[in-house]
This record gives C-alpha cells, sequence and structure tokens, in this order.
C-alpha cells in the first residue's frame, strides 16, 4: 500500500505532520477531513509512477510558513489487503504509459454518465473504480480531490499538459462555464475520434511513400559511394575510353563534397533550424507562423475550418445558456490557439463593447468564406442561436468536403516527389550499372 508523508492543519491553527499508509491520495484526503485535518501538503513515498514522481499534484498546496508549534496526529483506517494482481500492476505503474485511447475512454464514459444525470463526483468516482492504467488513475484521482474542494475540472487538467491537449481542456471549460459541460463532452469525444481518423487516414498515405522515399536515397547515396566507382575501376582496368553519364559524375561529387565537408551543411541546417525556432518564439514570428499555416497549400484551409468550426460550437453552447454574445466570445475564445484568430476574436469583442458590428473584423480577415459571413450577419438580423445550428452543420459539411479533396490530392503529390527520386535513382545509378551490363565499353577498350 503506498505510504504519504502529509501535512495538514487542525482546528486549532496548528500544523501536523505524519508519515502514513493509505489506499491512494483521495481515501487520505477523506480520513484527514473526518478527523478534522485541512490537508496542506501530500507527498507519496517511494512513488514508481512517472506523474507522481516528476512533480507534485496541482492540487498538493506548498505551505508557505511553517507554524513553530507541530503535533503528530495518527489516523484510524481501515486496512485493505492488495490482490496478488493489484501488487503486480503497481510494481509495474512505471510503464502504465497514458495513452489517447485511455483519454477516448475516459471522455466517453465520462459523457455517458453526465447523459445519465450523475454529477461530477459520482461520475469521477465511477470511473476511478474501473480505470485500469494507474498513472491515469492517480491523475484522475487529483481532479476528483479538486472537484470535491470546488474547483473545476479543467482547473486541475490544465496542470497536466502532457496529457489532456490544449483543446481539449478549454473545450471542457467552456461547457464547466457556460453550464453544458455534457455538450462540451460530445463534442471532446468528437474532436478526439476525428483526429485520431484524420491521423490514421493521413499516416496510411504518408507513411508507406516515406519509407520508399527514404529507401530510394539510401539506395541513391549507397549506390554513388559503391556502384559507381567499381563502375569506374572496371572501365580504367580494361582501358575504354566511355565514361560515365554527366549526371552521374556531378552527383557523385557532391557525395564526395558532402562526406569530406559534412560539417558545412550540418553548421547551415542547424543554424536555419535555430533561426526559424528563435523567430517563431517571437510575438511577430508567431503571428506570422500562425498565419502560414491558415494559408499553407493543402492543409491551410483544413486548419482554418476545424479551429472556426470548434470556435462556432463554442459561441452556440454559451449563446443556448443565455449568454450575451460579448461574453460568448470571451468564454469562447479560450478553445483557439492559433494568434490569428485569437486576434480577430478580441477584435470582435471590442467592437461589441463600442457599439459596432462584431463580425466585421472576421470579414475583414479574409479568412471565412462570404457563405460564413452571410449566414452571420443573417443571424444577428434574425435568430442569432438557430441560425449559429444550421452555420456548424454548414461547416461539418465543409470540413468533410475540405477532406475528401486533401485525400485526393495529398497521394499525387506524394507520388510526385517520389517518382522525381526515382527517376534521379535511374540516371544517376541504374544507368551506369545497364551499361556495364550491356557491355558496350569493351567496343571502346579494344579500339571498336
Amino acid at each position: 500500500m503506498p505510504t504519504y508523508l502529509y501535512k495538514a492543519v487542525n482546528t486549532r491553527g496548528e500544523v501536523v505532520r505524519n508519515r502514513v499508509e493509505s489506499g491512494s491520495k483521495r481515501v487520505l484526503v477523506r480520513l484527514l477531513k473526518d478527523n478534522d485535518l485541512t490537508p496542506v501538503e501530500i507527498q507519496q513515498v517511494g512513488a514508481r509512477g512517472i506523474a507522481t514522481r516528476n512533480k507534485k499534484r496541482k492540487n498538493i498546496n506548498q505551505l508557505q510558513e511553517i507554524m513553530e508549534n507541530v503535533n503528530t496526529t495518527s489516523i484510524v483506517r481501515q486496512r485493505k489487503d492488495e490482490t496478488i494482481k493489484e501488487k503486480i500492476s503497481k510494481y509495474f505503474i512505471g510503464a502504465n504509459k497514458i495513452t489517447k485511447r485511455d483519454l477516448v475512454v475516459f471522455t466517453e464514459n465520462f459523457y455517458l454518465l453526465k447523459k445519465a444525470n450523475f454529477n461530477n463526483i459520482h461520475a469521477l468516482t465511477t470511473i476511478i473504480k474501473t480505470t485500469e492504467n494507474y498513472t491515469f488513475k492517480s491523475i484522475l484521482e487529483d481532479i476528483l480531490v479538486g472537484v470535491e474542494s470546488g474547483e473545476n475540472m479543467y482547473t486541475t487538467m490544465e496542470y497536466y499538459e502532457n496529457v489532456f491537449p490544449y483543446l481539449y481542456v478549454n473545450m471542457i471549460k467552456v461547457g464547466e462555464l457556460s453550464g453544458s459541460l455534457t455538450n462540451s463532452l460530445e463534442q471532446a469525444v468528437k474532436y478526439l475520434d476525428d483526429t485520431t481518423a484524420l491521423n490514421k487516414r493521413i499516416k496510411k498515405i504518408l507513411i508507406p511513400n516515406i519509407i520508399q522515399f527514404i529507401g530510394l536515397l539510401v539506395l541513391l547515396f549507397v549506390g554513388t559511394l559503391f556502384a559507381i566507382p567499381a563502375i569506374q575501376s572496371v572501365f580504367d582496368e580494361v582501358g575504354s575510353t566511355d565514361t560515365l553519364p554527366q549526371v552521374t559524375l556531378w552527383f557523385a561529387d557532391v557525395v564526395d563534397n558532402l562526406i569530406a565537408y559534412w560539417y558545412v551543411p550540418t553548421l547551415i541546417i542547424v543554424g536555419i533550424i535555430v533561426a526559424i525556432v528563435l523567430y517563431i518564439n517571437t510575438p511577430k514570428g508567431k503571428y506570422n507562423f500562425h498565419y502560414f499555416k491558415y494559408k499553407m497549400p493543402i492543409f491551410g484551409k483544413l486548419i482554418f475550418a476545424l479551429d472556426f468550426s470548434r470556435l462556432l460550437k463554442a459561441i452556440l453552447l454559451n449563446l443556448q445558456n443565455g449568454m450575451r454574445i460579448q461574453d460568448a466570445l470571451e468564454v469562447s475564445k479560450s478553445v483557439i490557439k492559433n494568434y490569428v484568430l485569437l486576434s480577430v476574436i478580441e477584435t470582435s469583442i471590442n467592437n461589441v463593447l463600442m457599439g459596432s458590428s462584431w463580425i466585421e473584423p472576421i470579414e475583414k480577415s479574409g479568412l471565412a468564406s462570404p457563405m460564413i459571413v452571410e449566414m452571420l450577419k443573417i443571424g444577428m438580423q434574425t435568430d442569432l442561436t438557430e441560425m449559429m445550428e444550421k452555420l456548424v452543420e454548414y461547416m461539418e459539411i465543409d470540413i468533410n468536403q475540405i477532406m475528401d479533396r486533401i485525400m485526393a490530392v495529398l497521394p499525387e503529390v506524394v507520388y510526385a516527389i517520389v517518382g522525381v527520386v526515382l527517376i534521379f535513382f535511374v540516371v544517376v545509378v541504374l544507368v551506369p550499372c545497364i551499361q556495364v551490363y550491356m557491355g558496350n565499353f569493351l567496343f571502346s577498350a579494344y579500339g571498336v
């Protein structure tokens, strides 16, 4: 059973410290509260889990000042014998890596329980009991402790940014702040499913072709390093006056220079990468990079459509719960990470405060299609919530059409790149090999 070191404050304001065993931190917190102790800091001793080893839990606050009078308190608890399976699982807890599948299962289960009118505490408690991944289970327990203390779920999720994606956390945030957590969970499930499906489709196209591309490059360099010199030596031995193709000789010189002065291209590449990273980390560089993401070939329109669709869904949730458009924009902007779209939304919020149209910045940005802008304008003149629902449906159709176009164009682009490398490989390596195989160089060797 895990051992914990805790600091707590009793009803007299005295700091209490002790070392105890408990089934989990959540159980320990409840035992402390039952004994009129308010937890201040809890640390697991000898934890093998990555999450507990690397950093403390979000809901464990550091004690700023240790009072001079320190007492010790023993906690009465019930021992529960662990099964062999639990002991083995805890021993190998370091191998319990949190996968995207764990997150999907948690979100789906939480959504189903919320649809069944479970409150957050009851839903989290139920899911924790059925979670097999001990690392993820400890994080869910920490979220539960935060909810029990009156915090929103998203505040604890933000602490575990390596587990919960930025957009996922902000979907939960919008749901909690708007009072529509069930709908937000439904969107989060769809977001995870769509992301997984899109990644699988893209990987299915890219991975085989990338492997083929790398294989051709390896063959190209290996053939240039070993096959070409061997062919040239054959020509020299028989006294042939035939020469290798000019392209082959040129590429062989390039490869030789790269090997001899390898540090030069390496420094150039590293310098370019460092310069790009440093520039992107500046406010202007990050803004330009995010703008490029919306305008880049093939994927640009899809990235914007996905971001804008998530924004519209968040605004719709807030409007359905009676928020004003200004408050809906303010809360919903958290689902966006792109600086360009964020600046547009900030301008829209300022326009609302000044009594101007919040749709105008979206129109002037040139990112949204005229149809989207017109639908928003009509919604402002009629029923914005109803029009927003239709617009969300329109965006879903538009996203599917964009994805279909990408899936049709992407293979052609990849095949073209691989084809160019293949042609270059044939000209540089295979043509000299065919020359040797045909034996035409022997005619010049004998003066024919």
